[in-house]
């Protein structure tokens, strides 16, 4: 079963879970949709309420425009997400270009007094590592060539032209978003923030990962995990672990 809410187009429940005492959006990666987060929904449903984030140019909103502005993507996300509020403490977990848009989401939700519980980073070097978004793929050879290096779609697929324009449009909007992004050096979130990487990640070393504790004032945590870049997918059970670990403890909230 797959829940909208209130119709609205940002958000995928496919394990609705309305008497969870705490919801979780979750950010999915840059080509990446909602319903990436299927299989991590069922596993923690009914004790959190897990809504996977749908970006504009994708599977049901593909006939719309994508975003190529990570902050403008942050704003709207951020309006949708306080237009439904339902009174629930809420937390908020992104993979790869989706940590980084929770991260610029948390920042704004907070600046509007509805902070998250917590905030989880997942796949992806803290803010303050610039230059990280040098080497991103612009053509489209360097996207497949990308995909294919990080085992993200399998290789026949690729081969394919229909499933490769039905992939490369979004992935060319959303790395141009990460490329354009530029860090605004703020204080430290109020949040508490859980980071997670795969120890195999050549994109998310995790030296870099560890560095997320500079934008929290409140707890940190590093979970290193086996595997790429796309680890979530075979440590399903361990990520579920680590979520239900911090979102089990007091909310950790700065003053």
């Amino acid at each position: 079963m797959t829940r909208t809410t209130d119709g609205s187009p940002w958000f995928r429940n496919y394990r609705p879970a309305p008497l969870a005492p705490v919801r979780l959006f979750a950010l999915p990666h840059a080509g990446g949709s909602a319903s990436y987060f299927h299989p991590l929904a069922a596993m923690l449903s009914p004790a959190v309420d897990v809504f996977g984030v749908q970006y504009p140019g994708r599977q049901d909103r593909r006939s719309e425009p994508g975003e190529t502005s990570l902050e403008r993507l942050a704003d709207r996300i951020t309006a949708e997400l306080l237009r439904l509020d339902d009174g629930r403490p809420y937390a908020l977990f992104g993979h790869s270009m989706g940590a980084m848009l929770s991260f610029e989401v948390a920042r704004r939700t907070e600046a509007a007094g509805r902070g998250p519980a917590h905030l989880f980073v997942s796949g992806r070097p803290a803010p303050c590592q610039d230059e990280y978004e040098a080497w991103f793929p612009r053509t489209d050879e360097e996207v497949v060539a990308e995909l294919r290096a990080l085992n993200a779609t399998d290789d026949g697929l690729l081969d394919d032209p229909e499933v490769r324009g039905m992939l490369l449009p979004p992935l060319r909007t959303d790395y141009r978003a990460v490329r354009e992004y530029r860090f605004r050096t703020a204080p430290p979130l109020r949040t508490a923030i859980t980071a997670l990487t795969g120890d195999a990640d050549h994109m998310a070393e995790v030296g870099k990962v560890d560095r997320w504790r500079d934008h929290t004032r409140a707890g940190f945590e590093l979970w290193v995990l086996p595997g790429g870049h796309f680890f979530l997918s075979d440590r399903l059970e361990e990520v579920a672990a680590a979520v239900t670990d911090a979102l089990a403890r007091p909310v950790a909230v700065a003053a």
